[in-house]
């Protein structure tokens, strides 16, 4: 383990050193992201569409090349699916990220090129560690395995080249060197098991007697996962299971809804929890600091970024704006350029700069996730701080919520169906702090709430234990990517729900 540990240390210091580079020259770094994807995809078809080789410079790339959607790319990706090349990226891509986003039914086919295989998913896992071990010097991480959760893969011939198709997870462990494979639990046959239910079983059976160091996965479905080999090994607390346990690397879904489960399982001062922000289409920030989960945006994974503000989506004026021109506070949408080929992509996300020195940012939600019925343009960033400020005030715990508008005749309020996992001392307490904390919070919502005038009090809806497990039961979305929509503008998923009721 000396050797490890010297090759370990001298890996670190030297990514830390080039990540404090380009801290430094942001601008600079981001400029030959751009000109390498521009060059590189200058002969691929896409690259012919929009003239890249007389591309100079951002200017004339914004100007040329319109913000794309997945259904703007569909039918390209449709036709990489089917084997054509040379499409949107100049490598073979022969790997497709299975993403929906949300429960909805309709899915995303996202390209995995190698490029962004090696240079941005793995390179951002690597960076995962190398920041956790600077913040951790003395961890023993190494020593022993490491608890993945993945999802699914779909391995298919298409003129005699293998593609795959699956959650990202699953094409990262299909690929992954094989001291990495060495040090990971369980195995590949059960980690990427479709059927859920008895994947959760044979995990837990063939996890609970390793000694594992580190979790990875979706907050959500891991806690599903952890409370099973609780039960299983008749244990209450995690670390009589795993004494060595020491950190879980978290991402896809906003972690503190679920921190005080956690940490009722785990009951450590020892445990460290860091956030990830990693998606299909790329791995875009790490946690840099022991006491903050604000996320360092990483800006050599050859991704080239832009920032639409989100009052600006719906206008045919709206502009994006360069990392350069940013300002904390505003509420941004996501537009990213890949080594995938994913040209000026609105991935959905909504982010807001925390800092611009190094640049850091937080996950505010989704573009289409949002409750805005009469004007109150409510973010799922303003529902889990107010739903934290209620569960404080009347010691109560949530597993899981979504929202949506309800209309009866004349009158409008917001309906909140929330599974609770410790009942709040006072249901109506709850419901008046939590309306307090939203106006306290947005002010377009306190105005539209003033003397219930334009919106009525909020209808919180008490569900029972696993009817949100349920109902992603029902739709055939446990596991993997997939995540409770937490605020909708239309009742489709409310409704659905209370039927599980």
């Amino acid at each position: 383990m000396a050797f490890v540990n010297s090759v370990l240390n001298w890996w670190i210091k030297k990514r830390i050193h080039q990540i404090e580079l380009f801290n430094k020259y942001p601008v600079d770094v981001q400029n030959e992201v751009f000109k390498k994807l521009i060059t590189s995809a200058r002969d691929t078809e896409w690259g012919k569409k929009y003239k890249y080789k007389s591309i100079n410079s951002i200017t004339d790339f914004t100007s040329r090349v319109p913000v794309s959607s997945y259904e703007d790319l569909k039918p390209m990706i449709d036709r990489l699916r089917k084997g054509e090349q040379n499409i949107l990226w100049h490598e073979e891509i022969t790997w497709f990220a299975k993403s929906s986003g949300t429960t909805a039914g309709k899915s995303k086919y996202i390209p995995v090129s190698p490029s962004a295989l090696e240079e941005c998913h793995f390179k951002g896992g690597k960076d995962m560690l190398a920041m956790y071990f600077d913040l951790y010097p003395k961890s023993q991480l190494f020593d022993g395995k490491s608890l993945v959760m993945g999802g699914s893969r779909n391995i298919l011939e298409v003129s005699n080249t293998t593609y795959i198709e699956g959650d990202l997870s699953a094409i990262l462990m299909h690929n992954l060197p094989f001291w990495a494979q060495f040090k990971r639990t369980p195995s590949l046959s059960i980690a990427l098991m479709d059927e859920w239910e008895n994947k959760l079983e044979l995990m837990a059976e063939s996890t609970m007697n390793h000694d594992v160091r580190s979790i990875s996965g979706v907050p959500s479905w891991m806690l599903v996962l952890l409370r099973k080999i609780l039960q299983k090994s008749g244990k209450k607390n995690l670390h009589d299971v795993w004494p060595n346990l020491e950190v879980f690397f978290h991402g896809g879904i906003n972690f503190e809804p679920y921190r005080e489960q956690y940490s009722s399982i785990i009951c450590s001062d020892r445990m460290a929890y860091s956030d990830t922000y990693n998606a299909s289409e790329g791995f875009f920030a790490i946690q840099d600091q022991k006491d903050c989960s604000d996320l360092l945006l990483m800006l050599d994974y050859g991704i080239f970024y832009e920032f639409l503000p989100v009052g600006e989506i719906s206008s045919t004026n709206g502009e994006p704006v360069q990392l350069s021109e940013v300002e904390t506070g505003v509420n941004y949408a996501l537009i990213i350029t890949t080594n995938a080929g994913l040209w000026r992509y609105m991935i959905g996300d909504t982010v807001v700069f925390t800092s611009l020195n190094p640049y850091r940012i937080r996950i505010t939600g989704r573009v289409k996730n949002f409750i805005n019925a009469v004007g109150e343009e409510l973010i799922i960033d303003n529902a889990e701080k107010a739903l934290a400020i209620a569960c404080s005030k009347t010691g109560a715990r949530i597993s899981e919520y979504t929202a949506a508008p309800l209309f009866d005749n004349e009158e409008v309020r917001h309906q909140w169906l929330i599974e609770f996992d410790i009942e709040p001392e006072s249901h109506d307490f709850f419901n008046e702090a939590f309306d307090n904390a939203l106006k306290s919070l947005n002010s377009d919502y306190e105005a539209k709430r003033y003397h219930n005038l334009v919106l009525k009090f909020p209808d919180v809806v008490n569900l029972k234990k696993n009817t949100f497990y349920k109902w992603m039961k029902k739709r055939n979305k446990l596991g993997g990517q997939n995540k409770v929509p937490r605020l909708s503008n239309d009742r489709e998923y409310a409704d659905e729900i209370l039927k599980v009721k």
